[in-house]
């Protein structure tokens, strides 16, 4: 939930009280979400916490009806879990929840508003442009160049993206990102290495850099491909470390963030960084890259997602909640 606070400590697993892991859902995400939340699960079991699986995509108001959980860890990704959708219907229960709020997880989820509020904030990200239709292909190209980048505004982990190369390509790029019943951009080609910057209660861990064997870090390279090559430390130097790591702190407060998630950026020849979009849930599995920037950092996994889990108690529902909170940690 949104706060100020950088960062809360809990120690005693019964402090939490009774967790429901958010996971599945029904959006084009499912498959990665039950897989983050199995593992989440399992870390949190192994900690004592009482943590029981909930799976979205089924009757969400009865099931949290039906037992009362005192929060909930959220590991649901794309659209109904990653777009305050949830985190809604967590605050009309009074469940208190992990990550970002309403409003920072709606802006989060919308990268086209995401890139609009980066820009307004002075932080650089690749030119871009709304598509609505054939009408302006040739304007978006005369504009932008090829290659060229298509993305729908409102799905995460890579869905419905295309590489256009030639002018013949964008109608069907268009069309494949349409298909997801949201607004369409297309964004200026960057030639450079892809970089990612977890966040974690106010703080940036090591950079990873993304090797991807495709063109791009497609869906595939992302959670399933052996050939993708993670580079942590990222080879950068420490000083640019801080100060993207700085940035990324000043992308996540710009669209109203918190407690946890990752920031993307691609950097380019000159070494000046272009942030792509924000991640208020990002994956927990075993490729994704906040655990690996955890490692670096000297957190494993089951640290890693007890911290997350903390992040519930930074918008506290009652100052008796957040008093219990601070005696315990």
């Amino acid at each position: 939930m949104s706060t100020t606070a950088a960062s809360i400590r809990v120690t005693d697993p019964v402090a939490f009280g009774t967790v429901a892991v958010l996971m599945g859902g029904a959006s084009a995400e499912r498959e990665i979400s039950l897989l983050s939340g199995q593992a989440v699960l399992a870390a949190l079991l192994e900690r004592g916490v009482d943590a029981h699986a909930v799976d979205t995509a089924e009757n969400l108001m009865a099931m949290l009806c039906r037992q009362r959980y005192s929060r909930a860890w959220i590991a649901l990704h794309g659209r109904g879990g990653e777009d305050g959708t949830i985190q809604g219907l967590l605050e009309f229960m009074d469940i208190a929840y992990t990550g970002s709020g309403v409003k920072g997880s709606a802006i989060g989820m919308d990268k086209l508003r995401t890139k609009q509020l980066l820009t307004g904030a002075g932080l650089a990200t690749p030119e871009f442009r709304v598509l609505h239709g054939p009408e302006g292909f040739d304007r978006v190209i005369d504009e932008l160049g090829l290659p060229l980048m298509i993305k729908p505004a409102e799905e995460g982990s890579s869905i419905g993206l295309s590489r256009v190369e030639r002018r013949e390509e964008l109608s069907a790029a268009f069309d494949r990102a349409a298909a997801f019943n949201c607004e369409v951009f297309a964004e200026q080609w960057v030639a450079g290495c892809e970089y990612t910057v977890a966040v974690l209660q106010g703080r940036a861990l090591p950079l990873v850099r993304i090797d991807a064997a495709n063109t791009f870090y497609d869906y595939q390279a992302k959670y399933f491909s052996d050939e993708t090559v993670y580079v942590c430390p990222s080879g950068l130097t420490d000083t640019l470390e801080r100060e993207f790591g700085s940035q990324a702190l000043a992308a996540f407060a710009a669209v109203g963030a918190a407690g946890w998630g990752r920031v993307d950026f691609m950097l380019g020849p000159d070494d000046r960084p272009l942030w792509l979009e924000v991640n208020t849930i990002p994956g927990m599995t075993s490729h994704s890259l906040v655990p690996m920037a955890a490692r670096a950092a000297g957190m494993e996994f089951g640290d890693l997602v007890w911290r997350i889990l903390e992040t519930s108690y930074m918008a506290a529902t009652t100052d008796s909640e957040w008093t219990e909170a601070s005696r315990a940690g």
